[in-house]
């Protein structure tokens, strides 16, 4: 199928279809949204004990989850600052999965889109079952006796309930979330202050005293790093507020708000609320040490020691709305990347139709939760989710890649320029890969199986669907690897000869240039009225000249084909 410059330019065209409704503030409300849930309470107590068993068991060792949290979080700095450069580029819903797919091309993008979606389903799932135990925590009070078939109903019921608020859209979203966040975080900094101010803090100096032993050995550091790389789902907030880049106001400035001010804040109260944990209970308290089974409810425990029934009782229920609204952001999320994968040709097309009311991608949101609902009710969802861990850290690893790929082709790849850059060499993306990649290692085989199934599901999909549908053109991971093989490709060439043809250097062609420029590239027939009616048609502004990117345009549209 022939192509036209219109057609190609739409992979590179990131402007939104919505209404952007989304500002700093919410960015941040909503990054929170998708973290503080489980993080704070749920994984406390299961985090310590995987640090307990994977160091060797070495006495206290649990203590200094506090430690692995912050850790953890270093490893996602580098991934912030790359996405935040990224989004400020491609500000458009999909986040992750287009940086991805607009760097190397349609397969990888596929594979990451593929994988995204699953991800972040199932930890929007596990979201919905985790907050069982603080149901069963205050059953007594509430009147109720509470089972797992029970858990799956309640949690099928809120799914339903997010289904619907996501199909009416971002306001609707931002007015229920902002409460809960707000006075989910106040009450977990009250419960910490609390235990410190009336001495129930006893062992104060135990989490300080094992994070010190453990730096001590290479068990100990082997333990904090499987602990680290088994939080690192807690931190992909990160990912979900640049899925919904499209419907952030001035994305180049409250994107990159929203990722640092709620990592920095997850940090806090990640470290926090480990630190404060441990300074109140021993390991065996809560189900933690040989033998023992650690409590999904951590959070309960703690109030329930510091200040009693009634504050136990206030978390529980904050705990219950804070974790429904992780799997209402989740959903969100989650909803966005077949949405983007179906406008970029590599999911069908009925997946990218928007509600005719409230201009949301319905049919995307209704899929996604229709198999959030089926892992709910047959998939064993915290240890699949366990596995979701592993592809995030490839993502991560991804995403740090994409910059240092296209700062190095940005001369021929024009459409790419950030608005937010942070001005320094590519030290931290190495890091960041570098540090990925060892959380990956040290997750064990379990992670490497979920990113795998992932890479072997996106490639069937991508060989089945993708690959008889998509436009195909050269993306900076093709560039990057020519200047590295010293092999010039065409898009480098064609920098070249536009550089040449460019005789007064002002970095545009008139039609004389650009006709000297063609024939030398042997584009286009060699025919004036053929060049000239191509010279006008790339002309979108009509000022009579064309400048590099517009140029460009003729070769992305000359290597493009249907695979």
């Amino acid at each position: 199928m022939q192509k036209t410059p219109a057609d190609i330019k739409g992979i590179f065209d990131f402007t939104s279809l919505y209404q952007r409704s989304v500002g700093g503030f919410a960015a941040v409300i909503l990054a929170l949204s998708a973290m503080v849930g489980s993080g704070i309470f749920v994984l406390p107590a299961l985090a310590s004990k995987e640090l307990y068993t994977a160091s060797g068991s070495i006495e206290g060792s649990y203590a200094a989850l506090w430690l692995a949290y912050i850790l953890s979080g270093l490893v996602v700095i580098p991934g912030a600052i790359s996405k935040a450069e990224l989004s400020s580029a491609m500000p458009t819903s999909g986040g992750a999965y287009v940086y991805i797919e607009r760097t190397f091309g349609p397969i990888i993008g596929t594979i990451s889109g593929l994988g995204l979606w699953a991800s972040f389903m199932l930890k929007s799932a596990f979201a919905l079952i985790g907050f069982s135990a603080y149901v069963i925590a205050i059953e007594g009070s509430l009147g109720i006796e509470f089972t797992d078939t029970t858990a799956k109903i309640l949690a099928i019921f809120i799914l339903i309930l997010i289904t619907a608020i996501n199909i009416r859209g971002m306001g609707l979203l931002k007015k229920i979330l902002t409460p809960i966040i707000l006075v989910a975080v106040s009450i977990v900094i009250l419960v910490a202050i609390m235990a410190f101010s009336n001495g129930s803090a006893e062992l104060s100096r135990a989490p300080l005293d094992a994070a010190i032993n453990l730096m001590g050995s290479t068990a100990g550091w082997k333990g904090l790093g499987s602990a680290s790389a088994y939080v690192f789902l807690a931190y992909v907030g990160i990912i979900k507020i640049a899925a919904v880049g499209e419907d952030v106001v001035e994305p180049e400035r409250n994107l990159p708000i929203g990722m640092f001010y709620s990592l920095g804040i997850a940090m806090f109260l990640y470290a926090g609320v480990s630190y404060t944990l441990f300074s109140v209970f021993d390991g065996a308290s809560l189900g933690i040490g040989d033998g023992g089974y650690p409590t999904k409810a951590p959070m309960y425990s703690l109030a329930l020691e510091v200040g009693g029934s009634t504050i136990a009782f206030i978390i529980a229920i904050f705990a219950i709305l804070t974790m429904s609204g992780g799997g209402l952001t989740g959903l969100l999320g989650a909803s966005k990347f077949p949405f983007a994968m179906s406008r970029d040709k590599l999911l069908p097309k009925e997946l990218e139709d928007t509600h005719p009311k409230y201009q949301t991608p319905h049919r995307s949101i209704y899929g996604t939760s229709i198999c959030m609902g089926l892992a709910i009710i047959f998939l064993d969802v915290a240890t699949v989710a366990k596995l979701a861990s592993g592809f995030m850290l490839m993502i991560f690893t991804a995403v740090n890649l994409c910059v240092i790929i296209i700062r190095r082709v940005e001369q021929e790849h024009t459409w790419y320029q950030p608005k937010y850059r942070l001005k320094s060499n590519r030290f931290i993306q190495y890091f960041g890969i570098l540090s990925s990649l060892t959380l990956l290692i040290l997750m064990g085989i379990n992670a490497l199986i979920g990113a795998g199934s992932a890479i072997i599901l996106g490639l069937i999909l991508y060989a089945s669907y993708g690959k008889n549908h998509v436009t195909n053109t050269e993306r900076p991971w093709n560039t990057f690897i020519s200047k590295i093989t010293d092999n010039e490709s065409e898009l480098m060439r064609a920098v070249t000869v536009f550089r040449a043809s460019d005789l007064e250097n002002n970095n545009h062609l008139n039609l004389r240039e650009f006709t000297a420029a063609i024939r030398a590239l042997e584009w286009l027939p060699n025919e004036k009225d053929i060049i000239r009616d191509f010279f006008h048609l790339l002309d979108e502004n009509n000022d009579g000249v064309l400048d590099i990117d517009e140029f460009l345009m003729v070769i992305r549209t000359m290597s493009a084909e249907e695979e």
